[in-house]
């Protein structure tokens, strides 16, 4: 098992690391256009992730109240293009840039976690719990595809308007994010 601090390669109080890419809606998200607003980016695992979709979920709640904070946000998951187009969950998710990453070279940039430890633990401890509440919600679950990994470890980075990263949160379980509030915080901080 790699330590987060093996992997990390950013840090707070610097710019993050600049990426000009094609989502899967085919729009061009080059961070740098993004100057001027706050930026939520969540590192996410494969399309089929119930832990991963909640938050997803989550997260599209309260879109209206960081859009009227000047804050956006930015998707990546682990899963191909293809298999997230065929997720209505995740087309439905469009207003939002969601870029899949299969080769993982943005997690490895971002010093994304790759922890079978870490992800067995939240499978044996949470994941009925997690997997009632998703389909609860209707949302997707359904089992790796391809090269998606069983150990990836989700990330959450917060950026202010000259896109330099004030919060970083490598998830310790699958469940651990950022709260909602401190996002909504950090959206209306002036």
């Amino acid at each position: 098992m790699t330590s987060p601090k093996e992997n990390i390669l950013i840090d707070l109080n610097v710019t993050a690391p600049d990426f000009n890419l094609i989502d899967i809606f085919d729009r061009n998200i080059h961070l740098k256009s993004y100057k001027g607003k706050r930026v939520f980016i969540g590192f996410f695992r494969h399309a089929g992730c119930p832990f991963c979709n909640l938050r997803v979920h989550s997260l599209m709640n309260i879109r209206e109240k960081l859009l009227a904070n000047n804050m956006e946000m930015i998707f990546f998951f682990e899963s191909t293009r293809e298999l997230l187009l065929k997720s209505i969950f995740h087309k439905e998710v469009s207003p939002v840039p969601l870029i899949a990453d299969p080769t993982k070279k943005q997690y490895s940039t971002y010093g994304i976690e790759n922890s079978l430890l870490k992800s067995s633990f939240s499978h044996l401890t949470t994941f009925i719990q997690t997997a009632i509440k998703a389909k609860m919600k209707q949302l997707p679950l359904y089992p790796m595809d391809g090269n998606e990994s069983f150990s990836t470890m989700p990330a959450e980075f917060l950026l202010d308007e000259n896109l330099v990263i004030r919060k970083i949160h490598y998830s310790k379980t699958l469940n651990d994010r950022i709260s909602l509030d401190t996002i909504v915080d950090f959206a209306m901080k002036k």
